[in-house]
């Protein structure tokens, strides 16, 4: 067996209790200021030499570094999957770490020499079997795990050296094994020890393997005990009825029925002392009654039932697709949640402290885009029962978290209700309307849900009427909100935020085509191919009758045109099948509601005169257009000053006057004739004055409009904008950009402005919306004005209208 040996000189890249041998390529990541200094320093030495950069992988044990280490090439810098800056290293050779040198960069330089010993062609006979026998092993291992693409991989490997290293990966062997795979370095014991490792691996799974065998076989075994002895029982109440014996007292039949029942431990102890009060208690007494109710309560509990989780997560997500168009974010949370949740099954770790693997979802977006039925949907999905607790309007602490059992009428809480309701320890608890709970004298029942929805307590929750320790840490909850701003800072903290932020119109046809139109044509008493709405009709239906981000005014316009014909067949006014075009719309339904303002004429839009902007806003139903219109007193009114309208809060009067404090001092260089501010009241409007209206965001607009005022020139029909204005002029970033976009899009909007620091919230909107909107990205109000004014008519802007 030879052995060859190269001198190198290398950067050290430490890893701290991890190893990396030969052939394997491993992702590191750059924010670690000993990786970051490798590699900086192996790029600088890589300029004076032909290659990729090479840098030393030793491992650091508790602070020692090993003598041996792997030559590893970084074959990539760029990103890992979580954002963070990483590179890409693959090792190459073992090397035998020498002195300590100098080199550029601020990393540690060593000098080494490569160990690499071949092995004689062909291999020896004992070698030959060595490489069956791993083959062999590792085969078995990775089919227990259905690891089979990595399976044909193995087999692949015909080299000693190659497949002894491949063991590298196993993520059983611990890091001193690692270490000692590492400074081995005949290739053939190397594979004789990687083989050893394996067989004892293997071992002791089938240990683990038998052991949870027989604990399942005595498991059997008390099951059946017990389906006798209830039998037994049951046989016992005949015999005496039939002799006309009298049954025993109340309270031995609850003791009998504590002892067969399958309690936790605690459980058991709290029951058995209630046993023993009712006991004590007089027929007379009321604790009496109360006492029954509450046995019944715990004994009707499933305190041992527990679904079992679908893990074909293929499956799950095809139903998931089937049942809902676009909300990918939450589909791709459910699918992870289900794909972690079957790995910790398989490696035994179901259970880690106490505490299973659930899950806290808040669902948060506007009417109508399918939070609530999405719940049946994750439970169908994950083979789970579903249940149903609608907050909206709950303001009683005790509806949470029950009454104490003291109370007439006492019962448990929503939470224990739905638990019992669902027969299951693990079903999808949907909450519904979280962002609607209310607070009175009776306290705050979101205050009670802190413990219900906090991973890292609710495997304790206590019920004020149970009493007693119940485990929701495998219960999956979904919340569901309208407006984020209504749900307390703490709540929402214990939740994972899941933003559906509506649908595009592209995806709302999708909708109403496969679920919308089937359930609403099935209401009207009319089959599949009686009446067909044109893809057309539904394009117009959703563009102009409609302007929601969900789709439920959009199946009541369906239900609706299917009833108007349904009825004109009954009269006799048309034949049936009939086929709904976007012509025949307004002879059945009337006339559009929503008219893009690019469609109307154009001295009927809004911004046919000077002073009127368009804007973007968020509301609780979604993303929306808003106008802002500005005008000047006459100045013989003596009217000076500025005025505000259309119920605002105090943010948006905020940026009023920073709006007019930056013309004031900026007009000269805009060319805008500032001197009507002076002496002019100026007064802004926003219309439909009953809404509310706050926030920061229509700053960029309300200069727009100001300055589109004072120049006399327009603002563009097809320009829309957001953004928070500074007084000196910078565009400051704002939030719900997706949400703005989705309603620009819905208003027939073709450009909008967006501040350069949103820029990246663009990766959140569809990909179809951004097709067809230009979308620019500004740092400066004077790159809004230059974008959103229309040019002066022959360099002569129009007179300043005057307010009446």
């Amino acid at each position: 067996m030879a052995s060859t040996s190269t001198p190198l000189t290398l950067p050290v890249l430490p890893l701290d209790d991890e190893v990396v041998l030969p052939g394997m390529v491993v992702p590191l990541d750059l924010n670690d200021t000993d990786v970051r200094a490798a590699v900086e320093a192996a790029q600088a030495a890589a300029r004076s030499e032909p290659g990729k950069p090479k840098v030393l992988l030793v491992p650091r044990i508790d602070g020692t570094y090993a003598s041996t280490g792997v030559l590893g090439t970084v074959e990539q810098v760029g990103r890992l999957a979580d954002g963070d800056p990483g590179a890409l290293i693959r090792g190459r050779s073992r090397v035998k770490i020498g002195a300590g040198t100098t080199g550029p960069g601020a990393a540690l330089w060593v000098e080494g020499t490569t160990v690499d010993q071949t092995v004689p062609d062909p291999l020896p006979g004992h070698a030959t079997e060595l490489v069956k026998e791993y083959k062999a092993l590792a085969t078995a291992w990775l089919r227990k795990r259905g690891a089979w693409q990595v399976v044909d991989r193995v087999q692949a490997i015909d080299d000693v050296s190659t497949l002894a290293d491949n063991s590298g990966y196993s993520p059983f062997l611990t890091t001193e094994q690692k270490v000692e795979l590492l400074e081995t370095a005949d290739p053939v014991a190397r594979l004789k020890l990687a083989t050893q490792q394996l067989r004892d691996h293997l071992a002791e799974q089938d240990v683990a393997e038998t052991i949870a065998k027989d604990v399942q076989e005595g498991v059997d075994k008390q099951q059946r005990e017990f389906l006798l002895r209830r039998q037994l029982e049951a046989v016992r109440k005949e015999l005496r009825d039939l002799n006309g014996e009298q049954e025993g007292e109340e309270s031995d039949d609850y003791r009998a029925r504590v002892e067969a029942a399958d309690l936790p431990e605690k459980v058991r102890e709290a029951a058995l002392k209630e046993v023993d009060k009712l006991e004590r208690s007089s027929d007379q007494s009321p604790e009496g009654s109360w006492i029954r109710t509450w046995l019944d309560t715990v004994l009707e509990l499933p305190w041992n039932e527990r679904t079992e989780d679908a893990y074909d997560i293929q499956g799950a997500k095809q139903i998931l697709d089937a049942e809902h168009a676009g909300l990918e974010d939450v589909k791709e949370r459910i699918t992870e949640y289900l794909a972690v949740r079957k790995r910790r099954n398989e490696r035994g770790l179901g259970v880690v402290g106490g505490r299973r693997g659930g899950a806290v979802l808040a669902l948060v977006g506007p009417p109508g885009v399918g939070k609530t039925s999405l719940g049946e949907s994750v439970a169908h999905a994950m083979g789970r029962k579903f249940v149903r607790v609608a907050l909206g309007g709950v303001r009683d602490e005790a509806e949470i978290r029950g009454h104490r059992r003291t109370y007439v009428g006492a019962l448990p809480g929503r939470i224990v209700r739905a638990i019992k309701e669902a027969g299951s320890m693990n079903p999808v608890v949907l909450l519904d309307e979280i962002d609607k709970v209310g607070s009175d004298f009776r306290g705050d029942p979101a205050a009670a849900l802190l413990e219900v929805l906090d991973p890292a307590q609710n495997h304790t929750f206590r019920d004020h009427y149970l009493e007693v320790e119940l485990d929701l840490s495998d219960v999956v909850f979904l919340a569901t909100a309208n407006v984020l701003e209504a749900i307390p800072e703490a709540l929402l903290d214990r939740m994972e935020l899941v933003r559906l932020d509506g649908y595009t119109e592209d995806e709302k046809i999708v909708i109403a085509r496969d679920h919308l139109l089937p359930r609403q044509l099935e209401r009207a008493g009319l089959e599949k191919d009686e009446v067909v709405i044109d893809e057309s009709a539904l394009r117009k239906l959703a563009g102009e009758y409609t302007r929601e981000a969900g789709v439920r005014t959009l199946e009541r316009s369906i239900a609706r045109l299917l009833r108007k014909v349904a009825a004109q067949h009954e009269l006799g006014e048309r034949q049936l099948p009939f086929t709904v075009t976007d012509e025949e719309l307004r002879g059945l339904i009337g006339r559009p509601h929503h008219v893009p303002e690019s469609a109307q004429d154009p001295a009927e839009r809004r911004t046919a005169v000077p002073g009127v902007a368009t804007g973007l806003a968020v509301t609780g139903a979604g993303g929306d257009v808003l106008f802002v219109e500005a005008s000047l007193a006459d100045p013989e009114t003596g009217a000076a000053g500025l005025t505000l309208t259309g119920q605002l809060g105090d943010v948006m009067k905020e940026s009023a006057q920073i709006a007019l404090s930056f013309l004031r001092s900026h007009g000269a260089e805009l060319e805008l004739p500032v001197g009507d501010l002076k002496d002019r009241g100026v007064h802004i409007h926003f219309p439909a004055g009953a809404v509310p209206k706050d926030g920061p965001s229509a700053g960029v607009t309300m200069t727009t409009a100001l300055a589109s005022l004072l120049s006399g020139r327009l603002v563009r029909t097809d320009v829309a904008m957001t953004g928070e204005v500074s007084l000196t002029g910078r565009v400051l970033p704002i939030g719900g950009v997706k949400q703005k976009l989705l309603a620009a899009h819905r208003a027939g909007v073709s450009t909008v402005i967006i501040p350069k620091r949103n820029e990246a919230d663009l990766d959140d909107v569809p990909a179809e919306v951004l097709d067809k909107l230009d979308v620019h990205a500004v740092t400066d109000v004077r790159q809004v004005l230059e974008l959103a004014l229309s040019p002066a008519v022959n360099g002569v802007a129009p007179e300043v209208p005057v307010a009446a």
